[in-house]
């Protein structure tokens, strides 16, 4: 006997399993190993120090004994650094035939100059001695007090010049007043009184200079004398690279 077979049920049992299959989850593969996120390391980068700019300057020191006071000087002639400062001859490297010493290219706020030429020349200052004379009453007239004076100095037997002239002024800051030359070059402590507002200069003679300074309360009165106790010397024109 031939048995008749249920299409319908035959079609949806198919559509069944269909999608059975099709929803059934397939096999997830393994998650692959993660990588490690710390960076390999890098050599750190170590800033170079700056070029050093030392120059050396050796000078034969005039025949006086006394103190030292050497500038560093720029193409146009300006005071662009005050190198030593009534500086004893100990503070100096001695050698075979010469004072030697080292500048560091930099100016006398600590910044650095630029390359070019530049110019070594000092003064060696003799025993000057200094007199208090006391407080006075008001300041010279300002005819008689000017900004320098004219101080004729020993000649330098060793550097061949005449008597040379140098422009003597006074200056202040707070250790004290000093005698400086007219290119604001230290020459000479004259007092260590602090607080100074105001300072002139007089010349007395040939050989002295009086000096005139204020307080701001009292005015003070010192004489120098022996200011023609000096020599110039010259260390010659350099060039800073």
């Amino acid at each position: 006997m031939t048995r008749k077979v249920n299409v319908p049920i035959l079609i949806a049992l198919v559509s069944a399993c269909t999608a059975f299959a099709q929803e059934s989850p397939t096999a997830t593969p393994p998650p692959a190993p993660e990588k490690s996120a710390t960076p390999s390391p890098t050599p750190e980068q170590t800033p170079s120090a700056p070029p050093t700019r030392t120059v050396r300057l050796s000078f034969v020191p005039p025949p006086l004994e006394g103190t030292i006071s050497l500038g560093i000087y720029d193409g146009s002639g300006k005071l662009v650094r005050v190198l030593h400062q009534e500086a004893e001859l100990n503070e100096f490297t001695i050698g075979a035939d010469a004072l030697v010493t080292q500048w560091d290219g930099k100016n006398d706020d600590g910044a650095n100059l630029p390359a070019g030429k530049y110019h070594a020349r000092g003064y060696l200052v003799g025993h000057f001695t200094v007199e208090d004379l006391g407080h006075a009453m008001t300041l010279p007239l300002e005819n008689n007090a000017t900004a320098n004076v004219k101080v004729k100095l020993m000649p330098n037997p060793l550097a061949n010049d005449k008597r040379s002239i140098v422009d003597l002024g006074v200056g202040f800051d707070s250790d004290g007043s000093y005698l400086k030359t007219i290119d604001e070059l230290p020459l000479f402590t004259v007092s260590e009184t602090p607080n100074l507002v105001r300072a002139l200069i007089t010349k007395k003679s040939e050989k002295s200079v009086d000096v005139w300074q204020d307080d701001g309360t009292l005015i003070h009165q010192f004489r120098v004398s022996n200011v023609d106790k000096m020599m110039a010397f010259d260390c010659g024109e350099f060039e800073l690279k």
